[in-house]
């Protein structure tokens, strides 16, 4: 659990120096957006996805893209202090950033 609370840190950190609209400031506070992040898709997400499934199913699943962006947005809410995000936009980059990172340092993990 600690090396995937790592690998999200680290691919909030990568997101957040390639996007010029999202700050994460000071460089620990990856750490906190990682959790809260983490909290949000897990709790509050497939919420949003069982209520947005018919739209999900008439876009043939790009619907999607949009409640990453605004999780990442309700993230920014809650935690202004560390977080800040400008735009929809560089909400929409930030998520697709940080899952394509995930992914890839994922790779490397070792696995359970």
């Amino acid at each position: 659990m600690l090396v995937r609370l790592i690998i999200s840190a680290l691919s909030v950190a990568a997101a957040a120096f390639f996007i010029d609209g999202v700050t994460v400031e000071p460089w620990w506070a990856s750490i906190v957006v990682a959790v809260v992040y983490g909290l949000i898709n897990a709790l509050v997400r497939p919420v949003v996805k069982l209520f947005a499934l018919p739209v999900n199913i008439l876009t043939l699943g790009l619907f999607t893209f949009v409640i990453n962006a605004l999780m990442v947005l309700l993230c920014a809410w809650f935690i202004p202090q560390y977080f800040k995000v400008a735009s929809f936009l560089d909400a929409l980059y930030f998520s697709i950033i940080v899952a394509i990172v995930s992914w890839l340092l994922g790779l490397f993990a070792p696995k359970n």
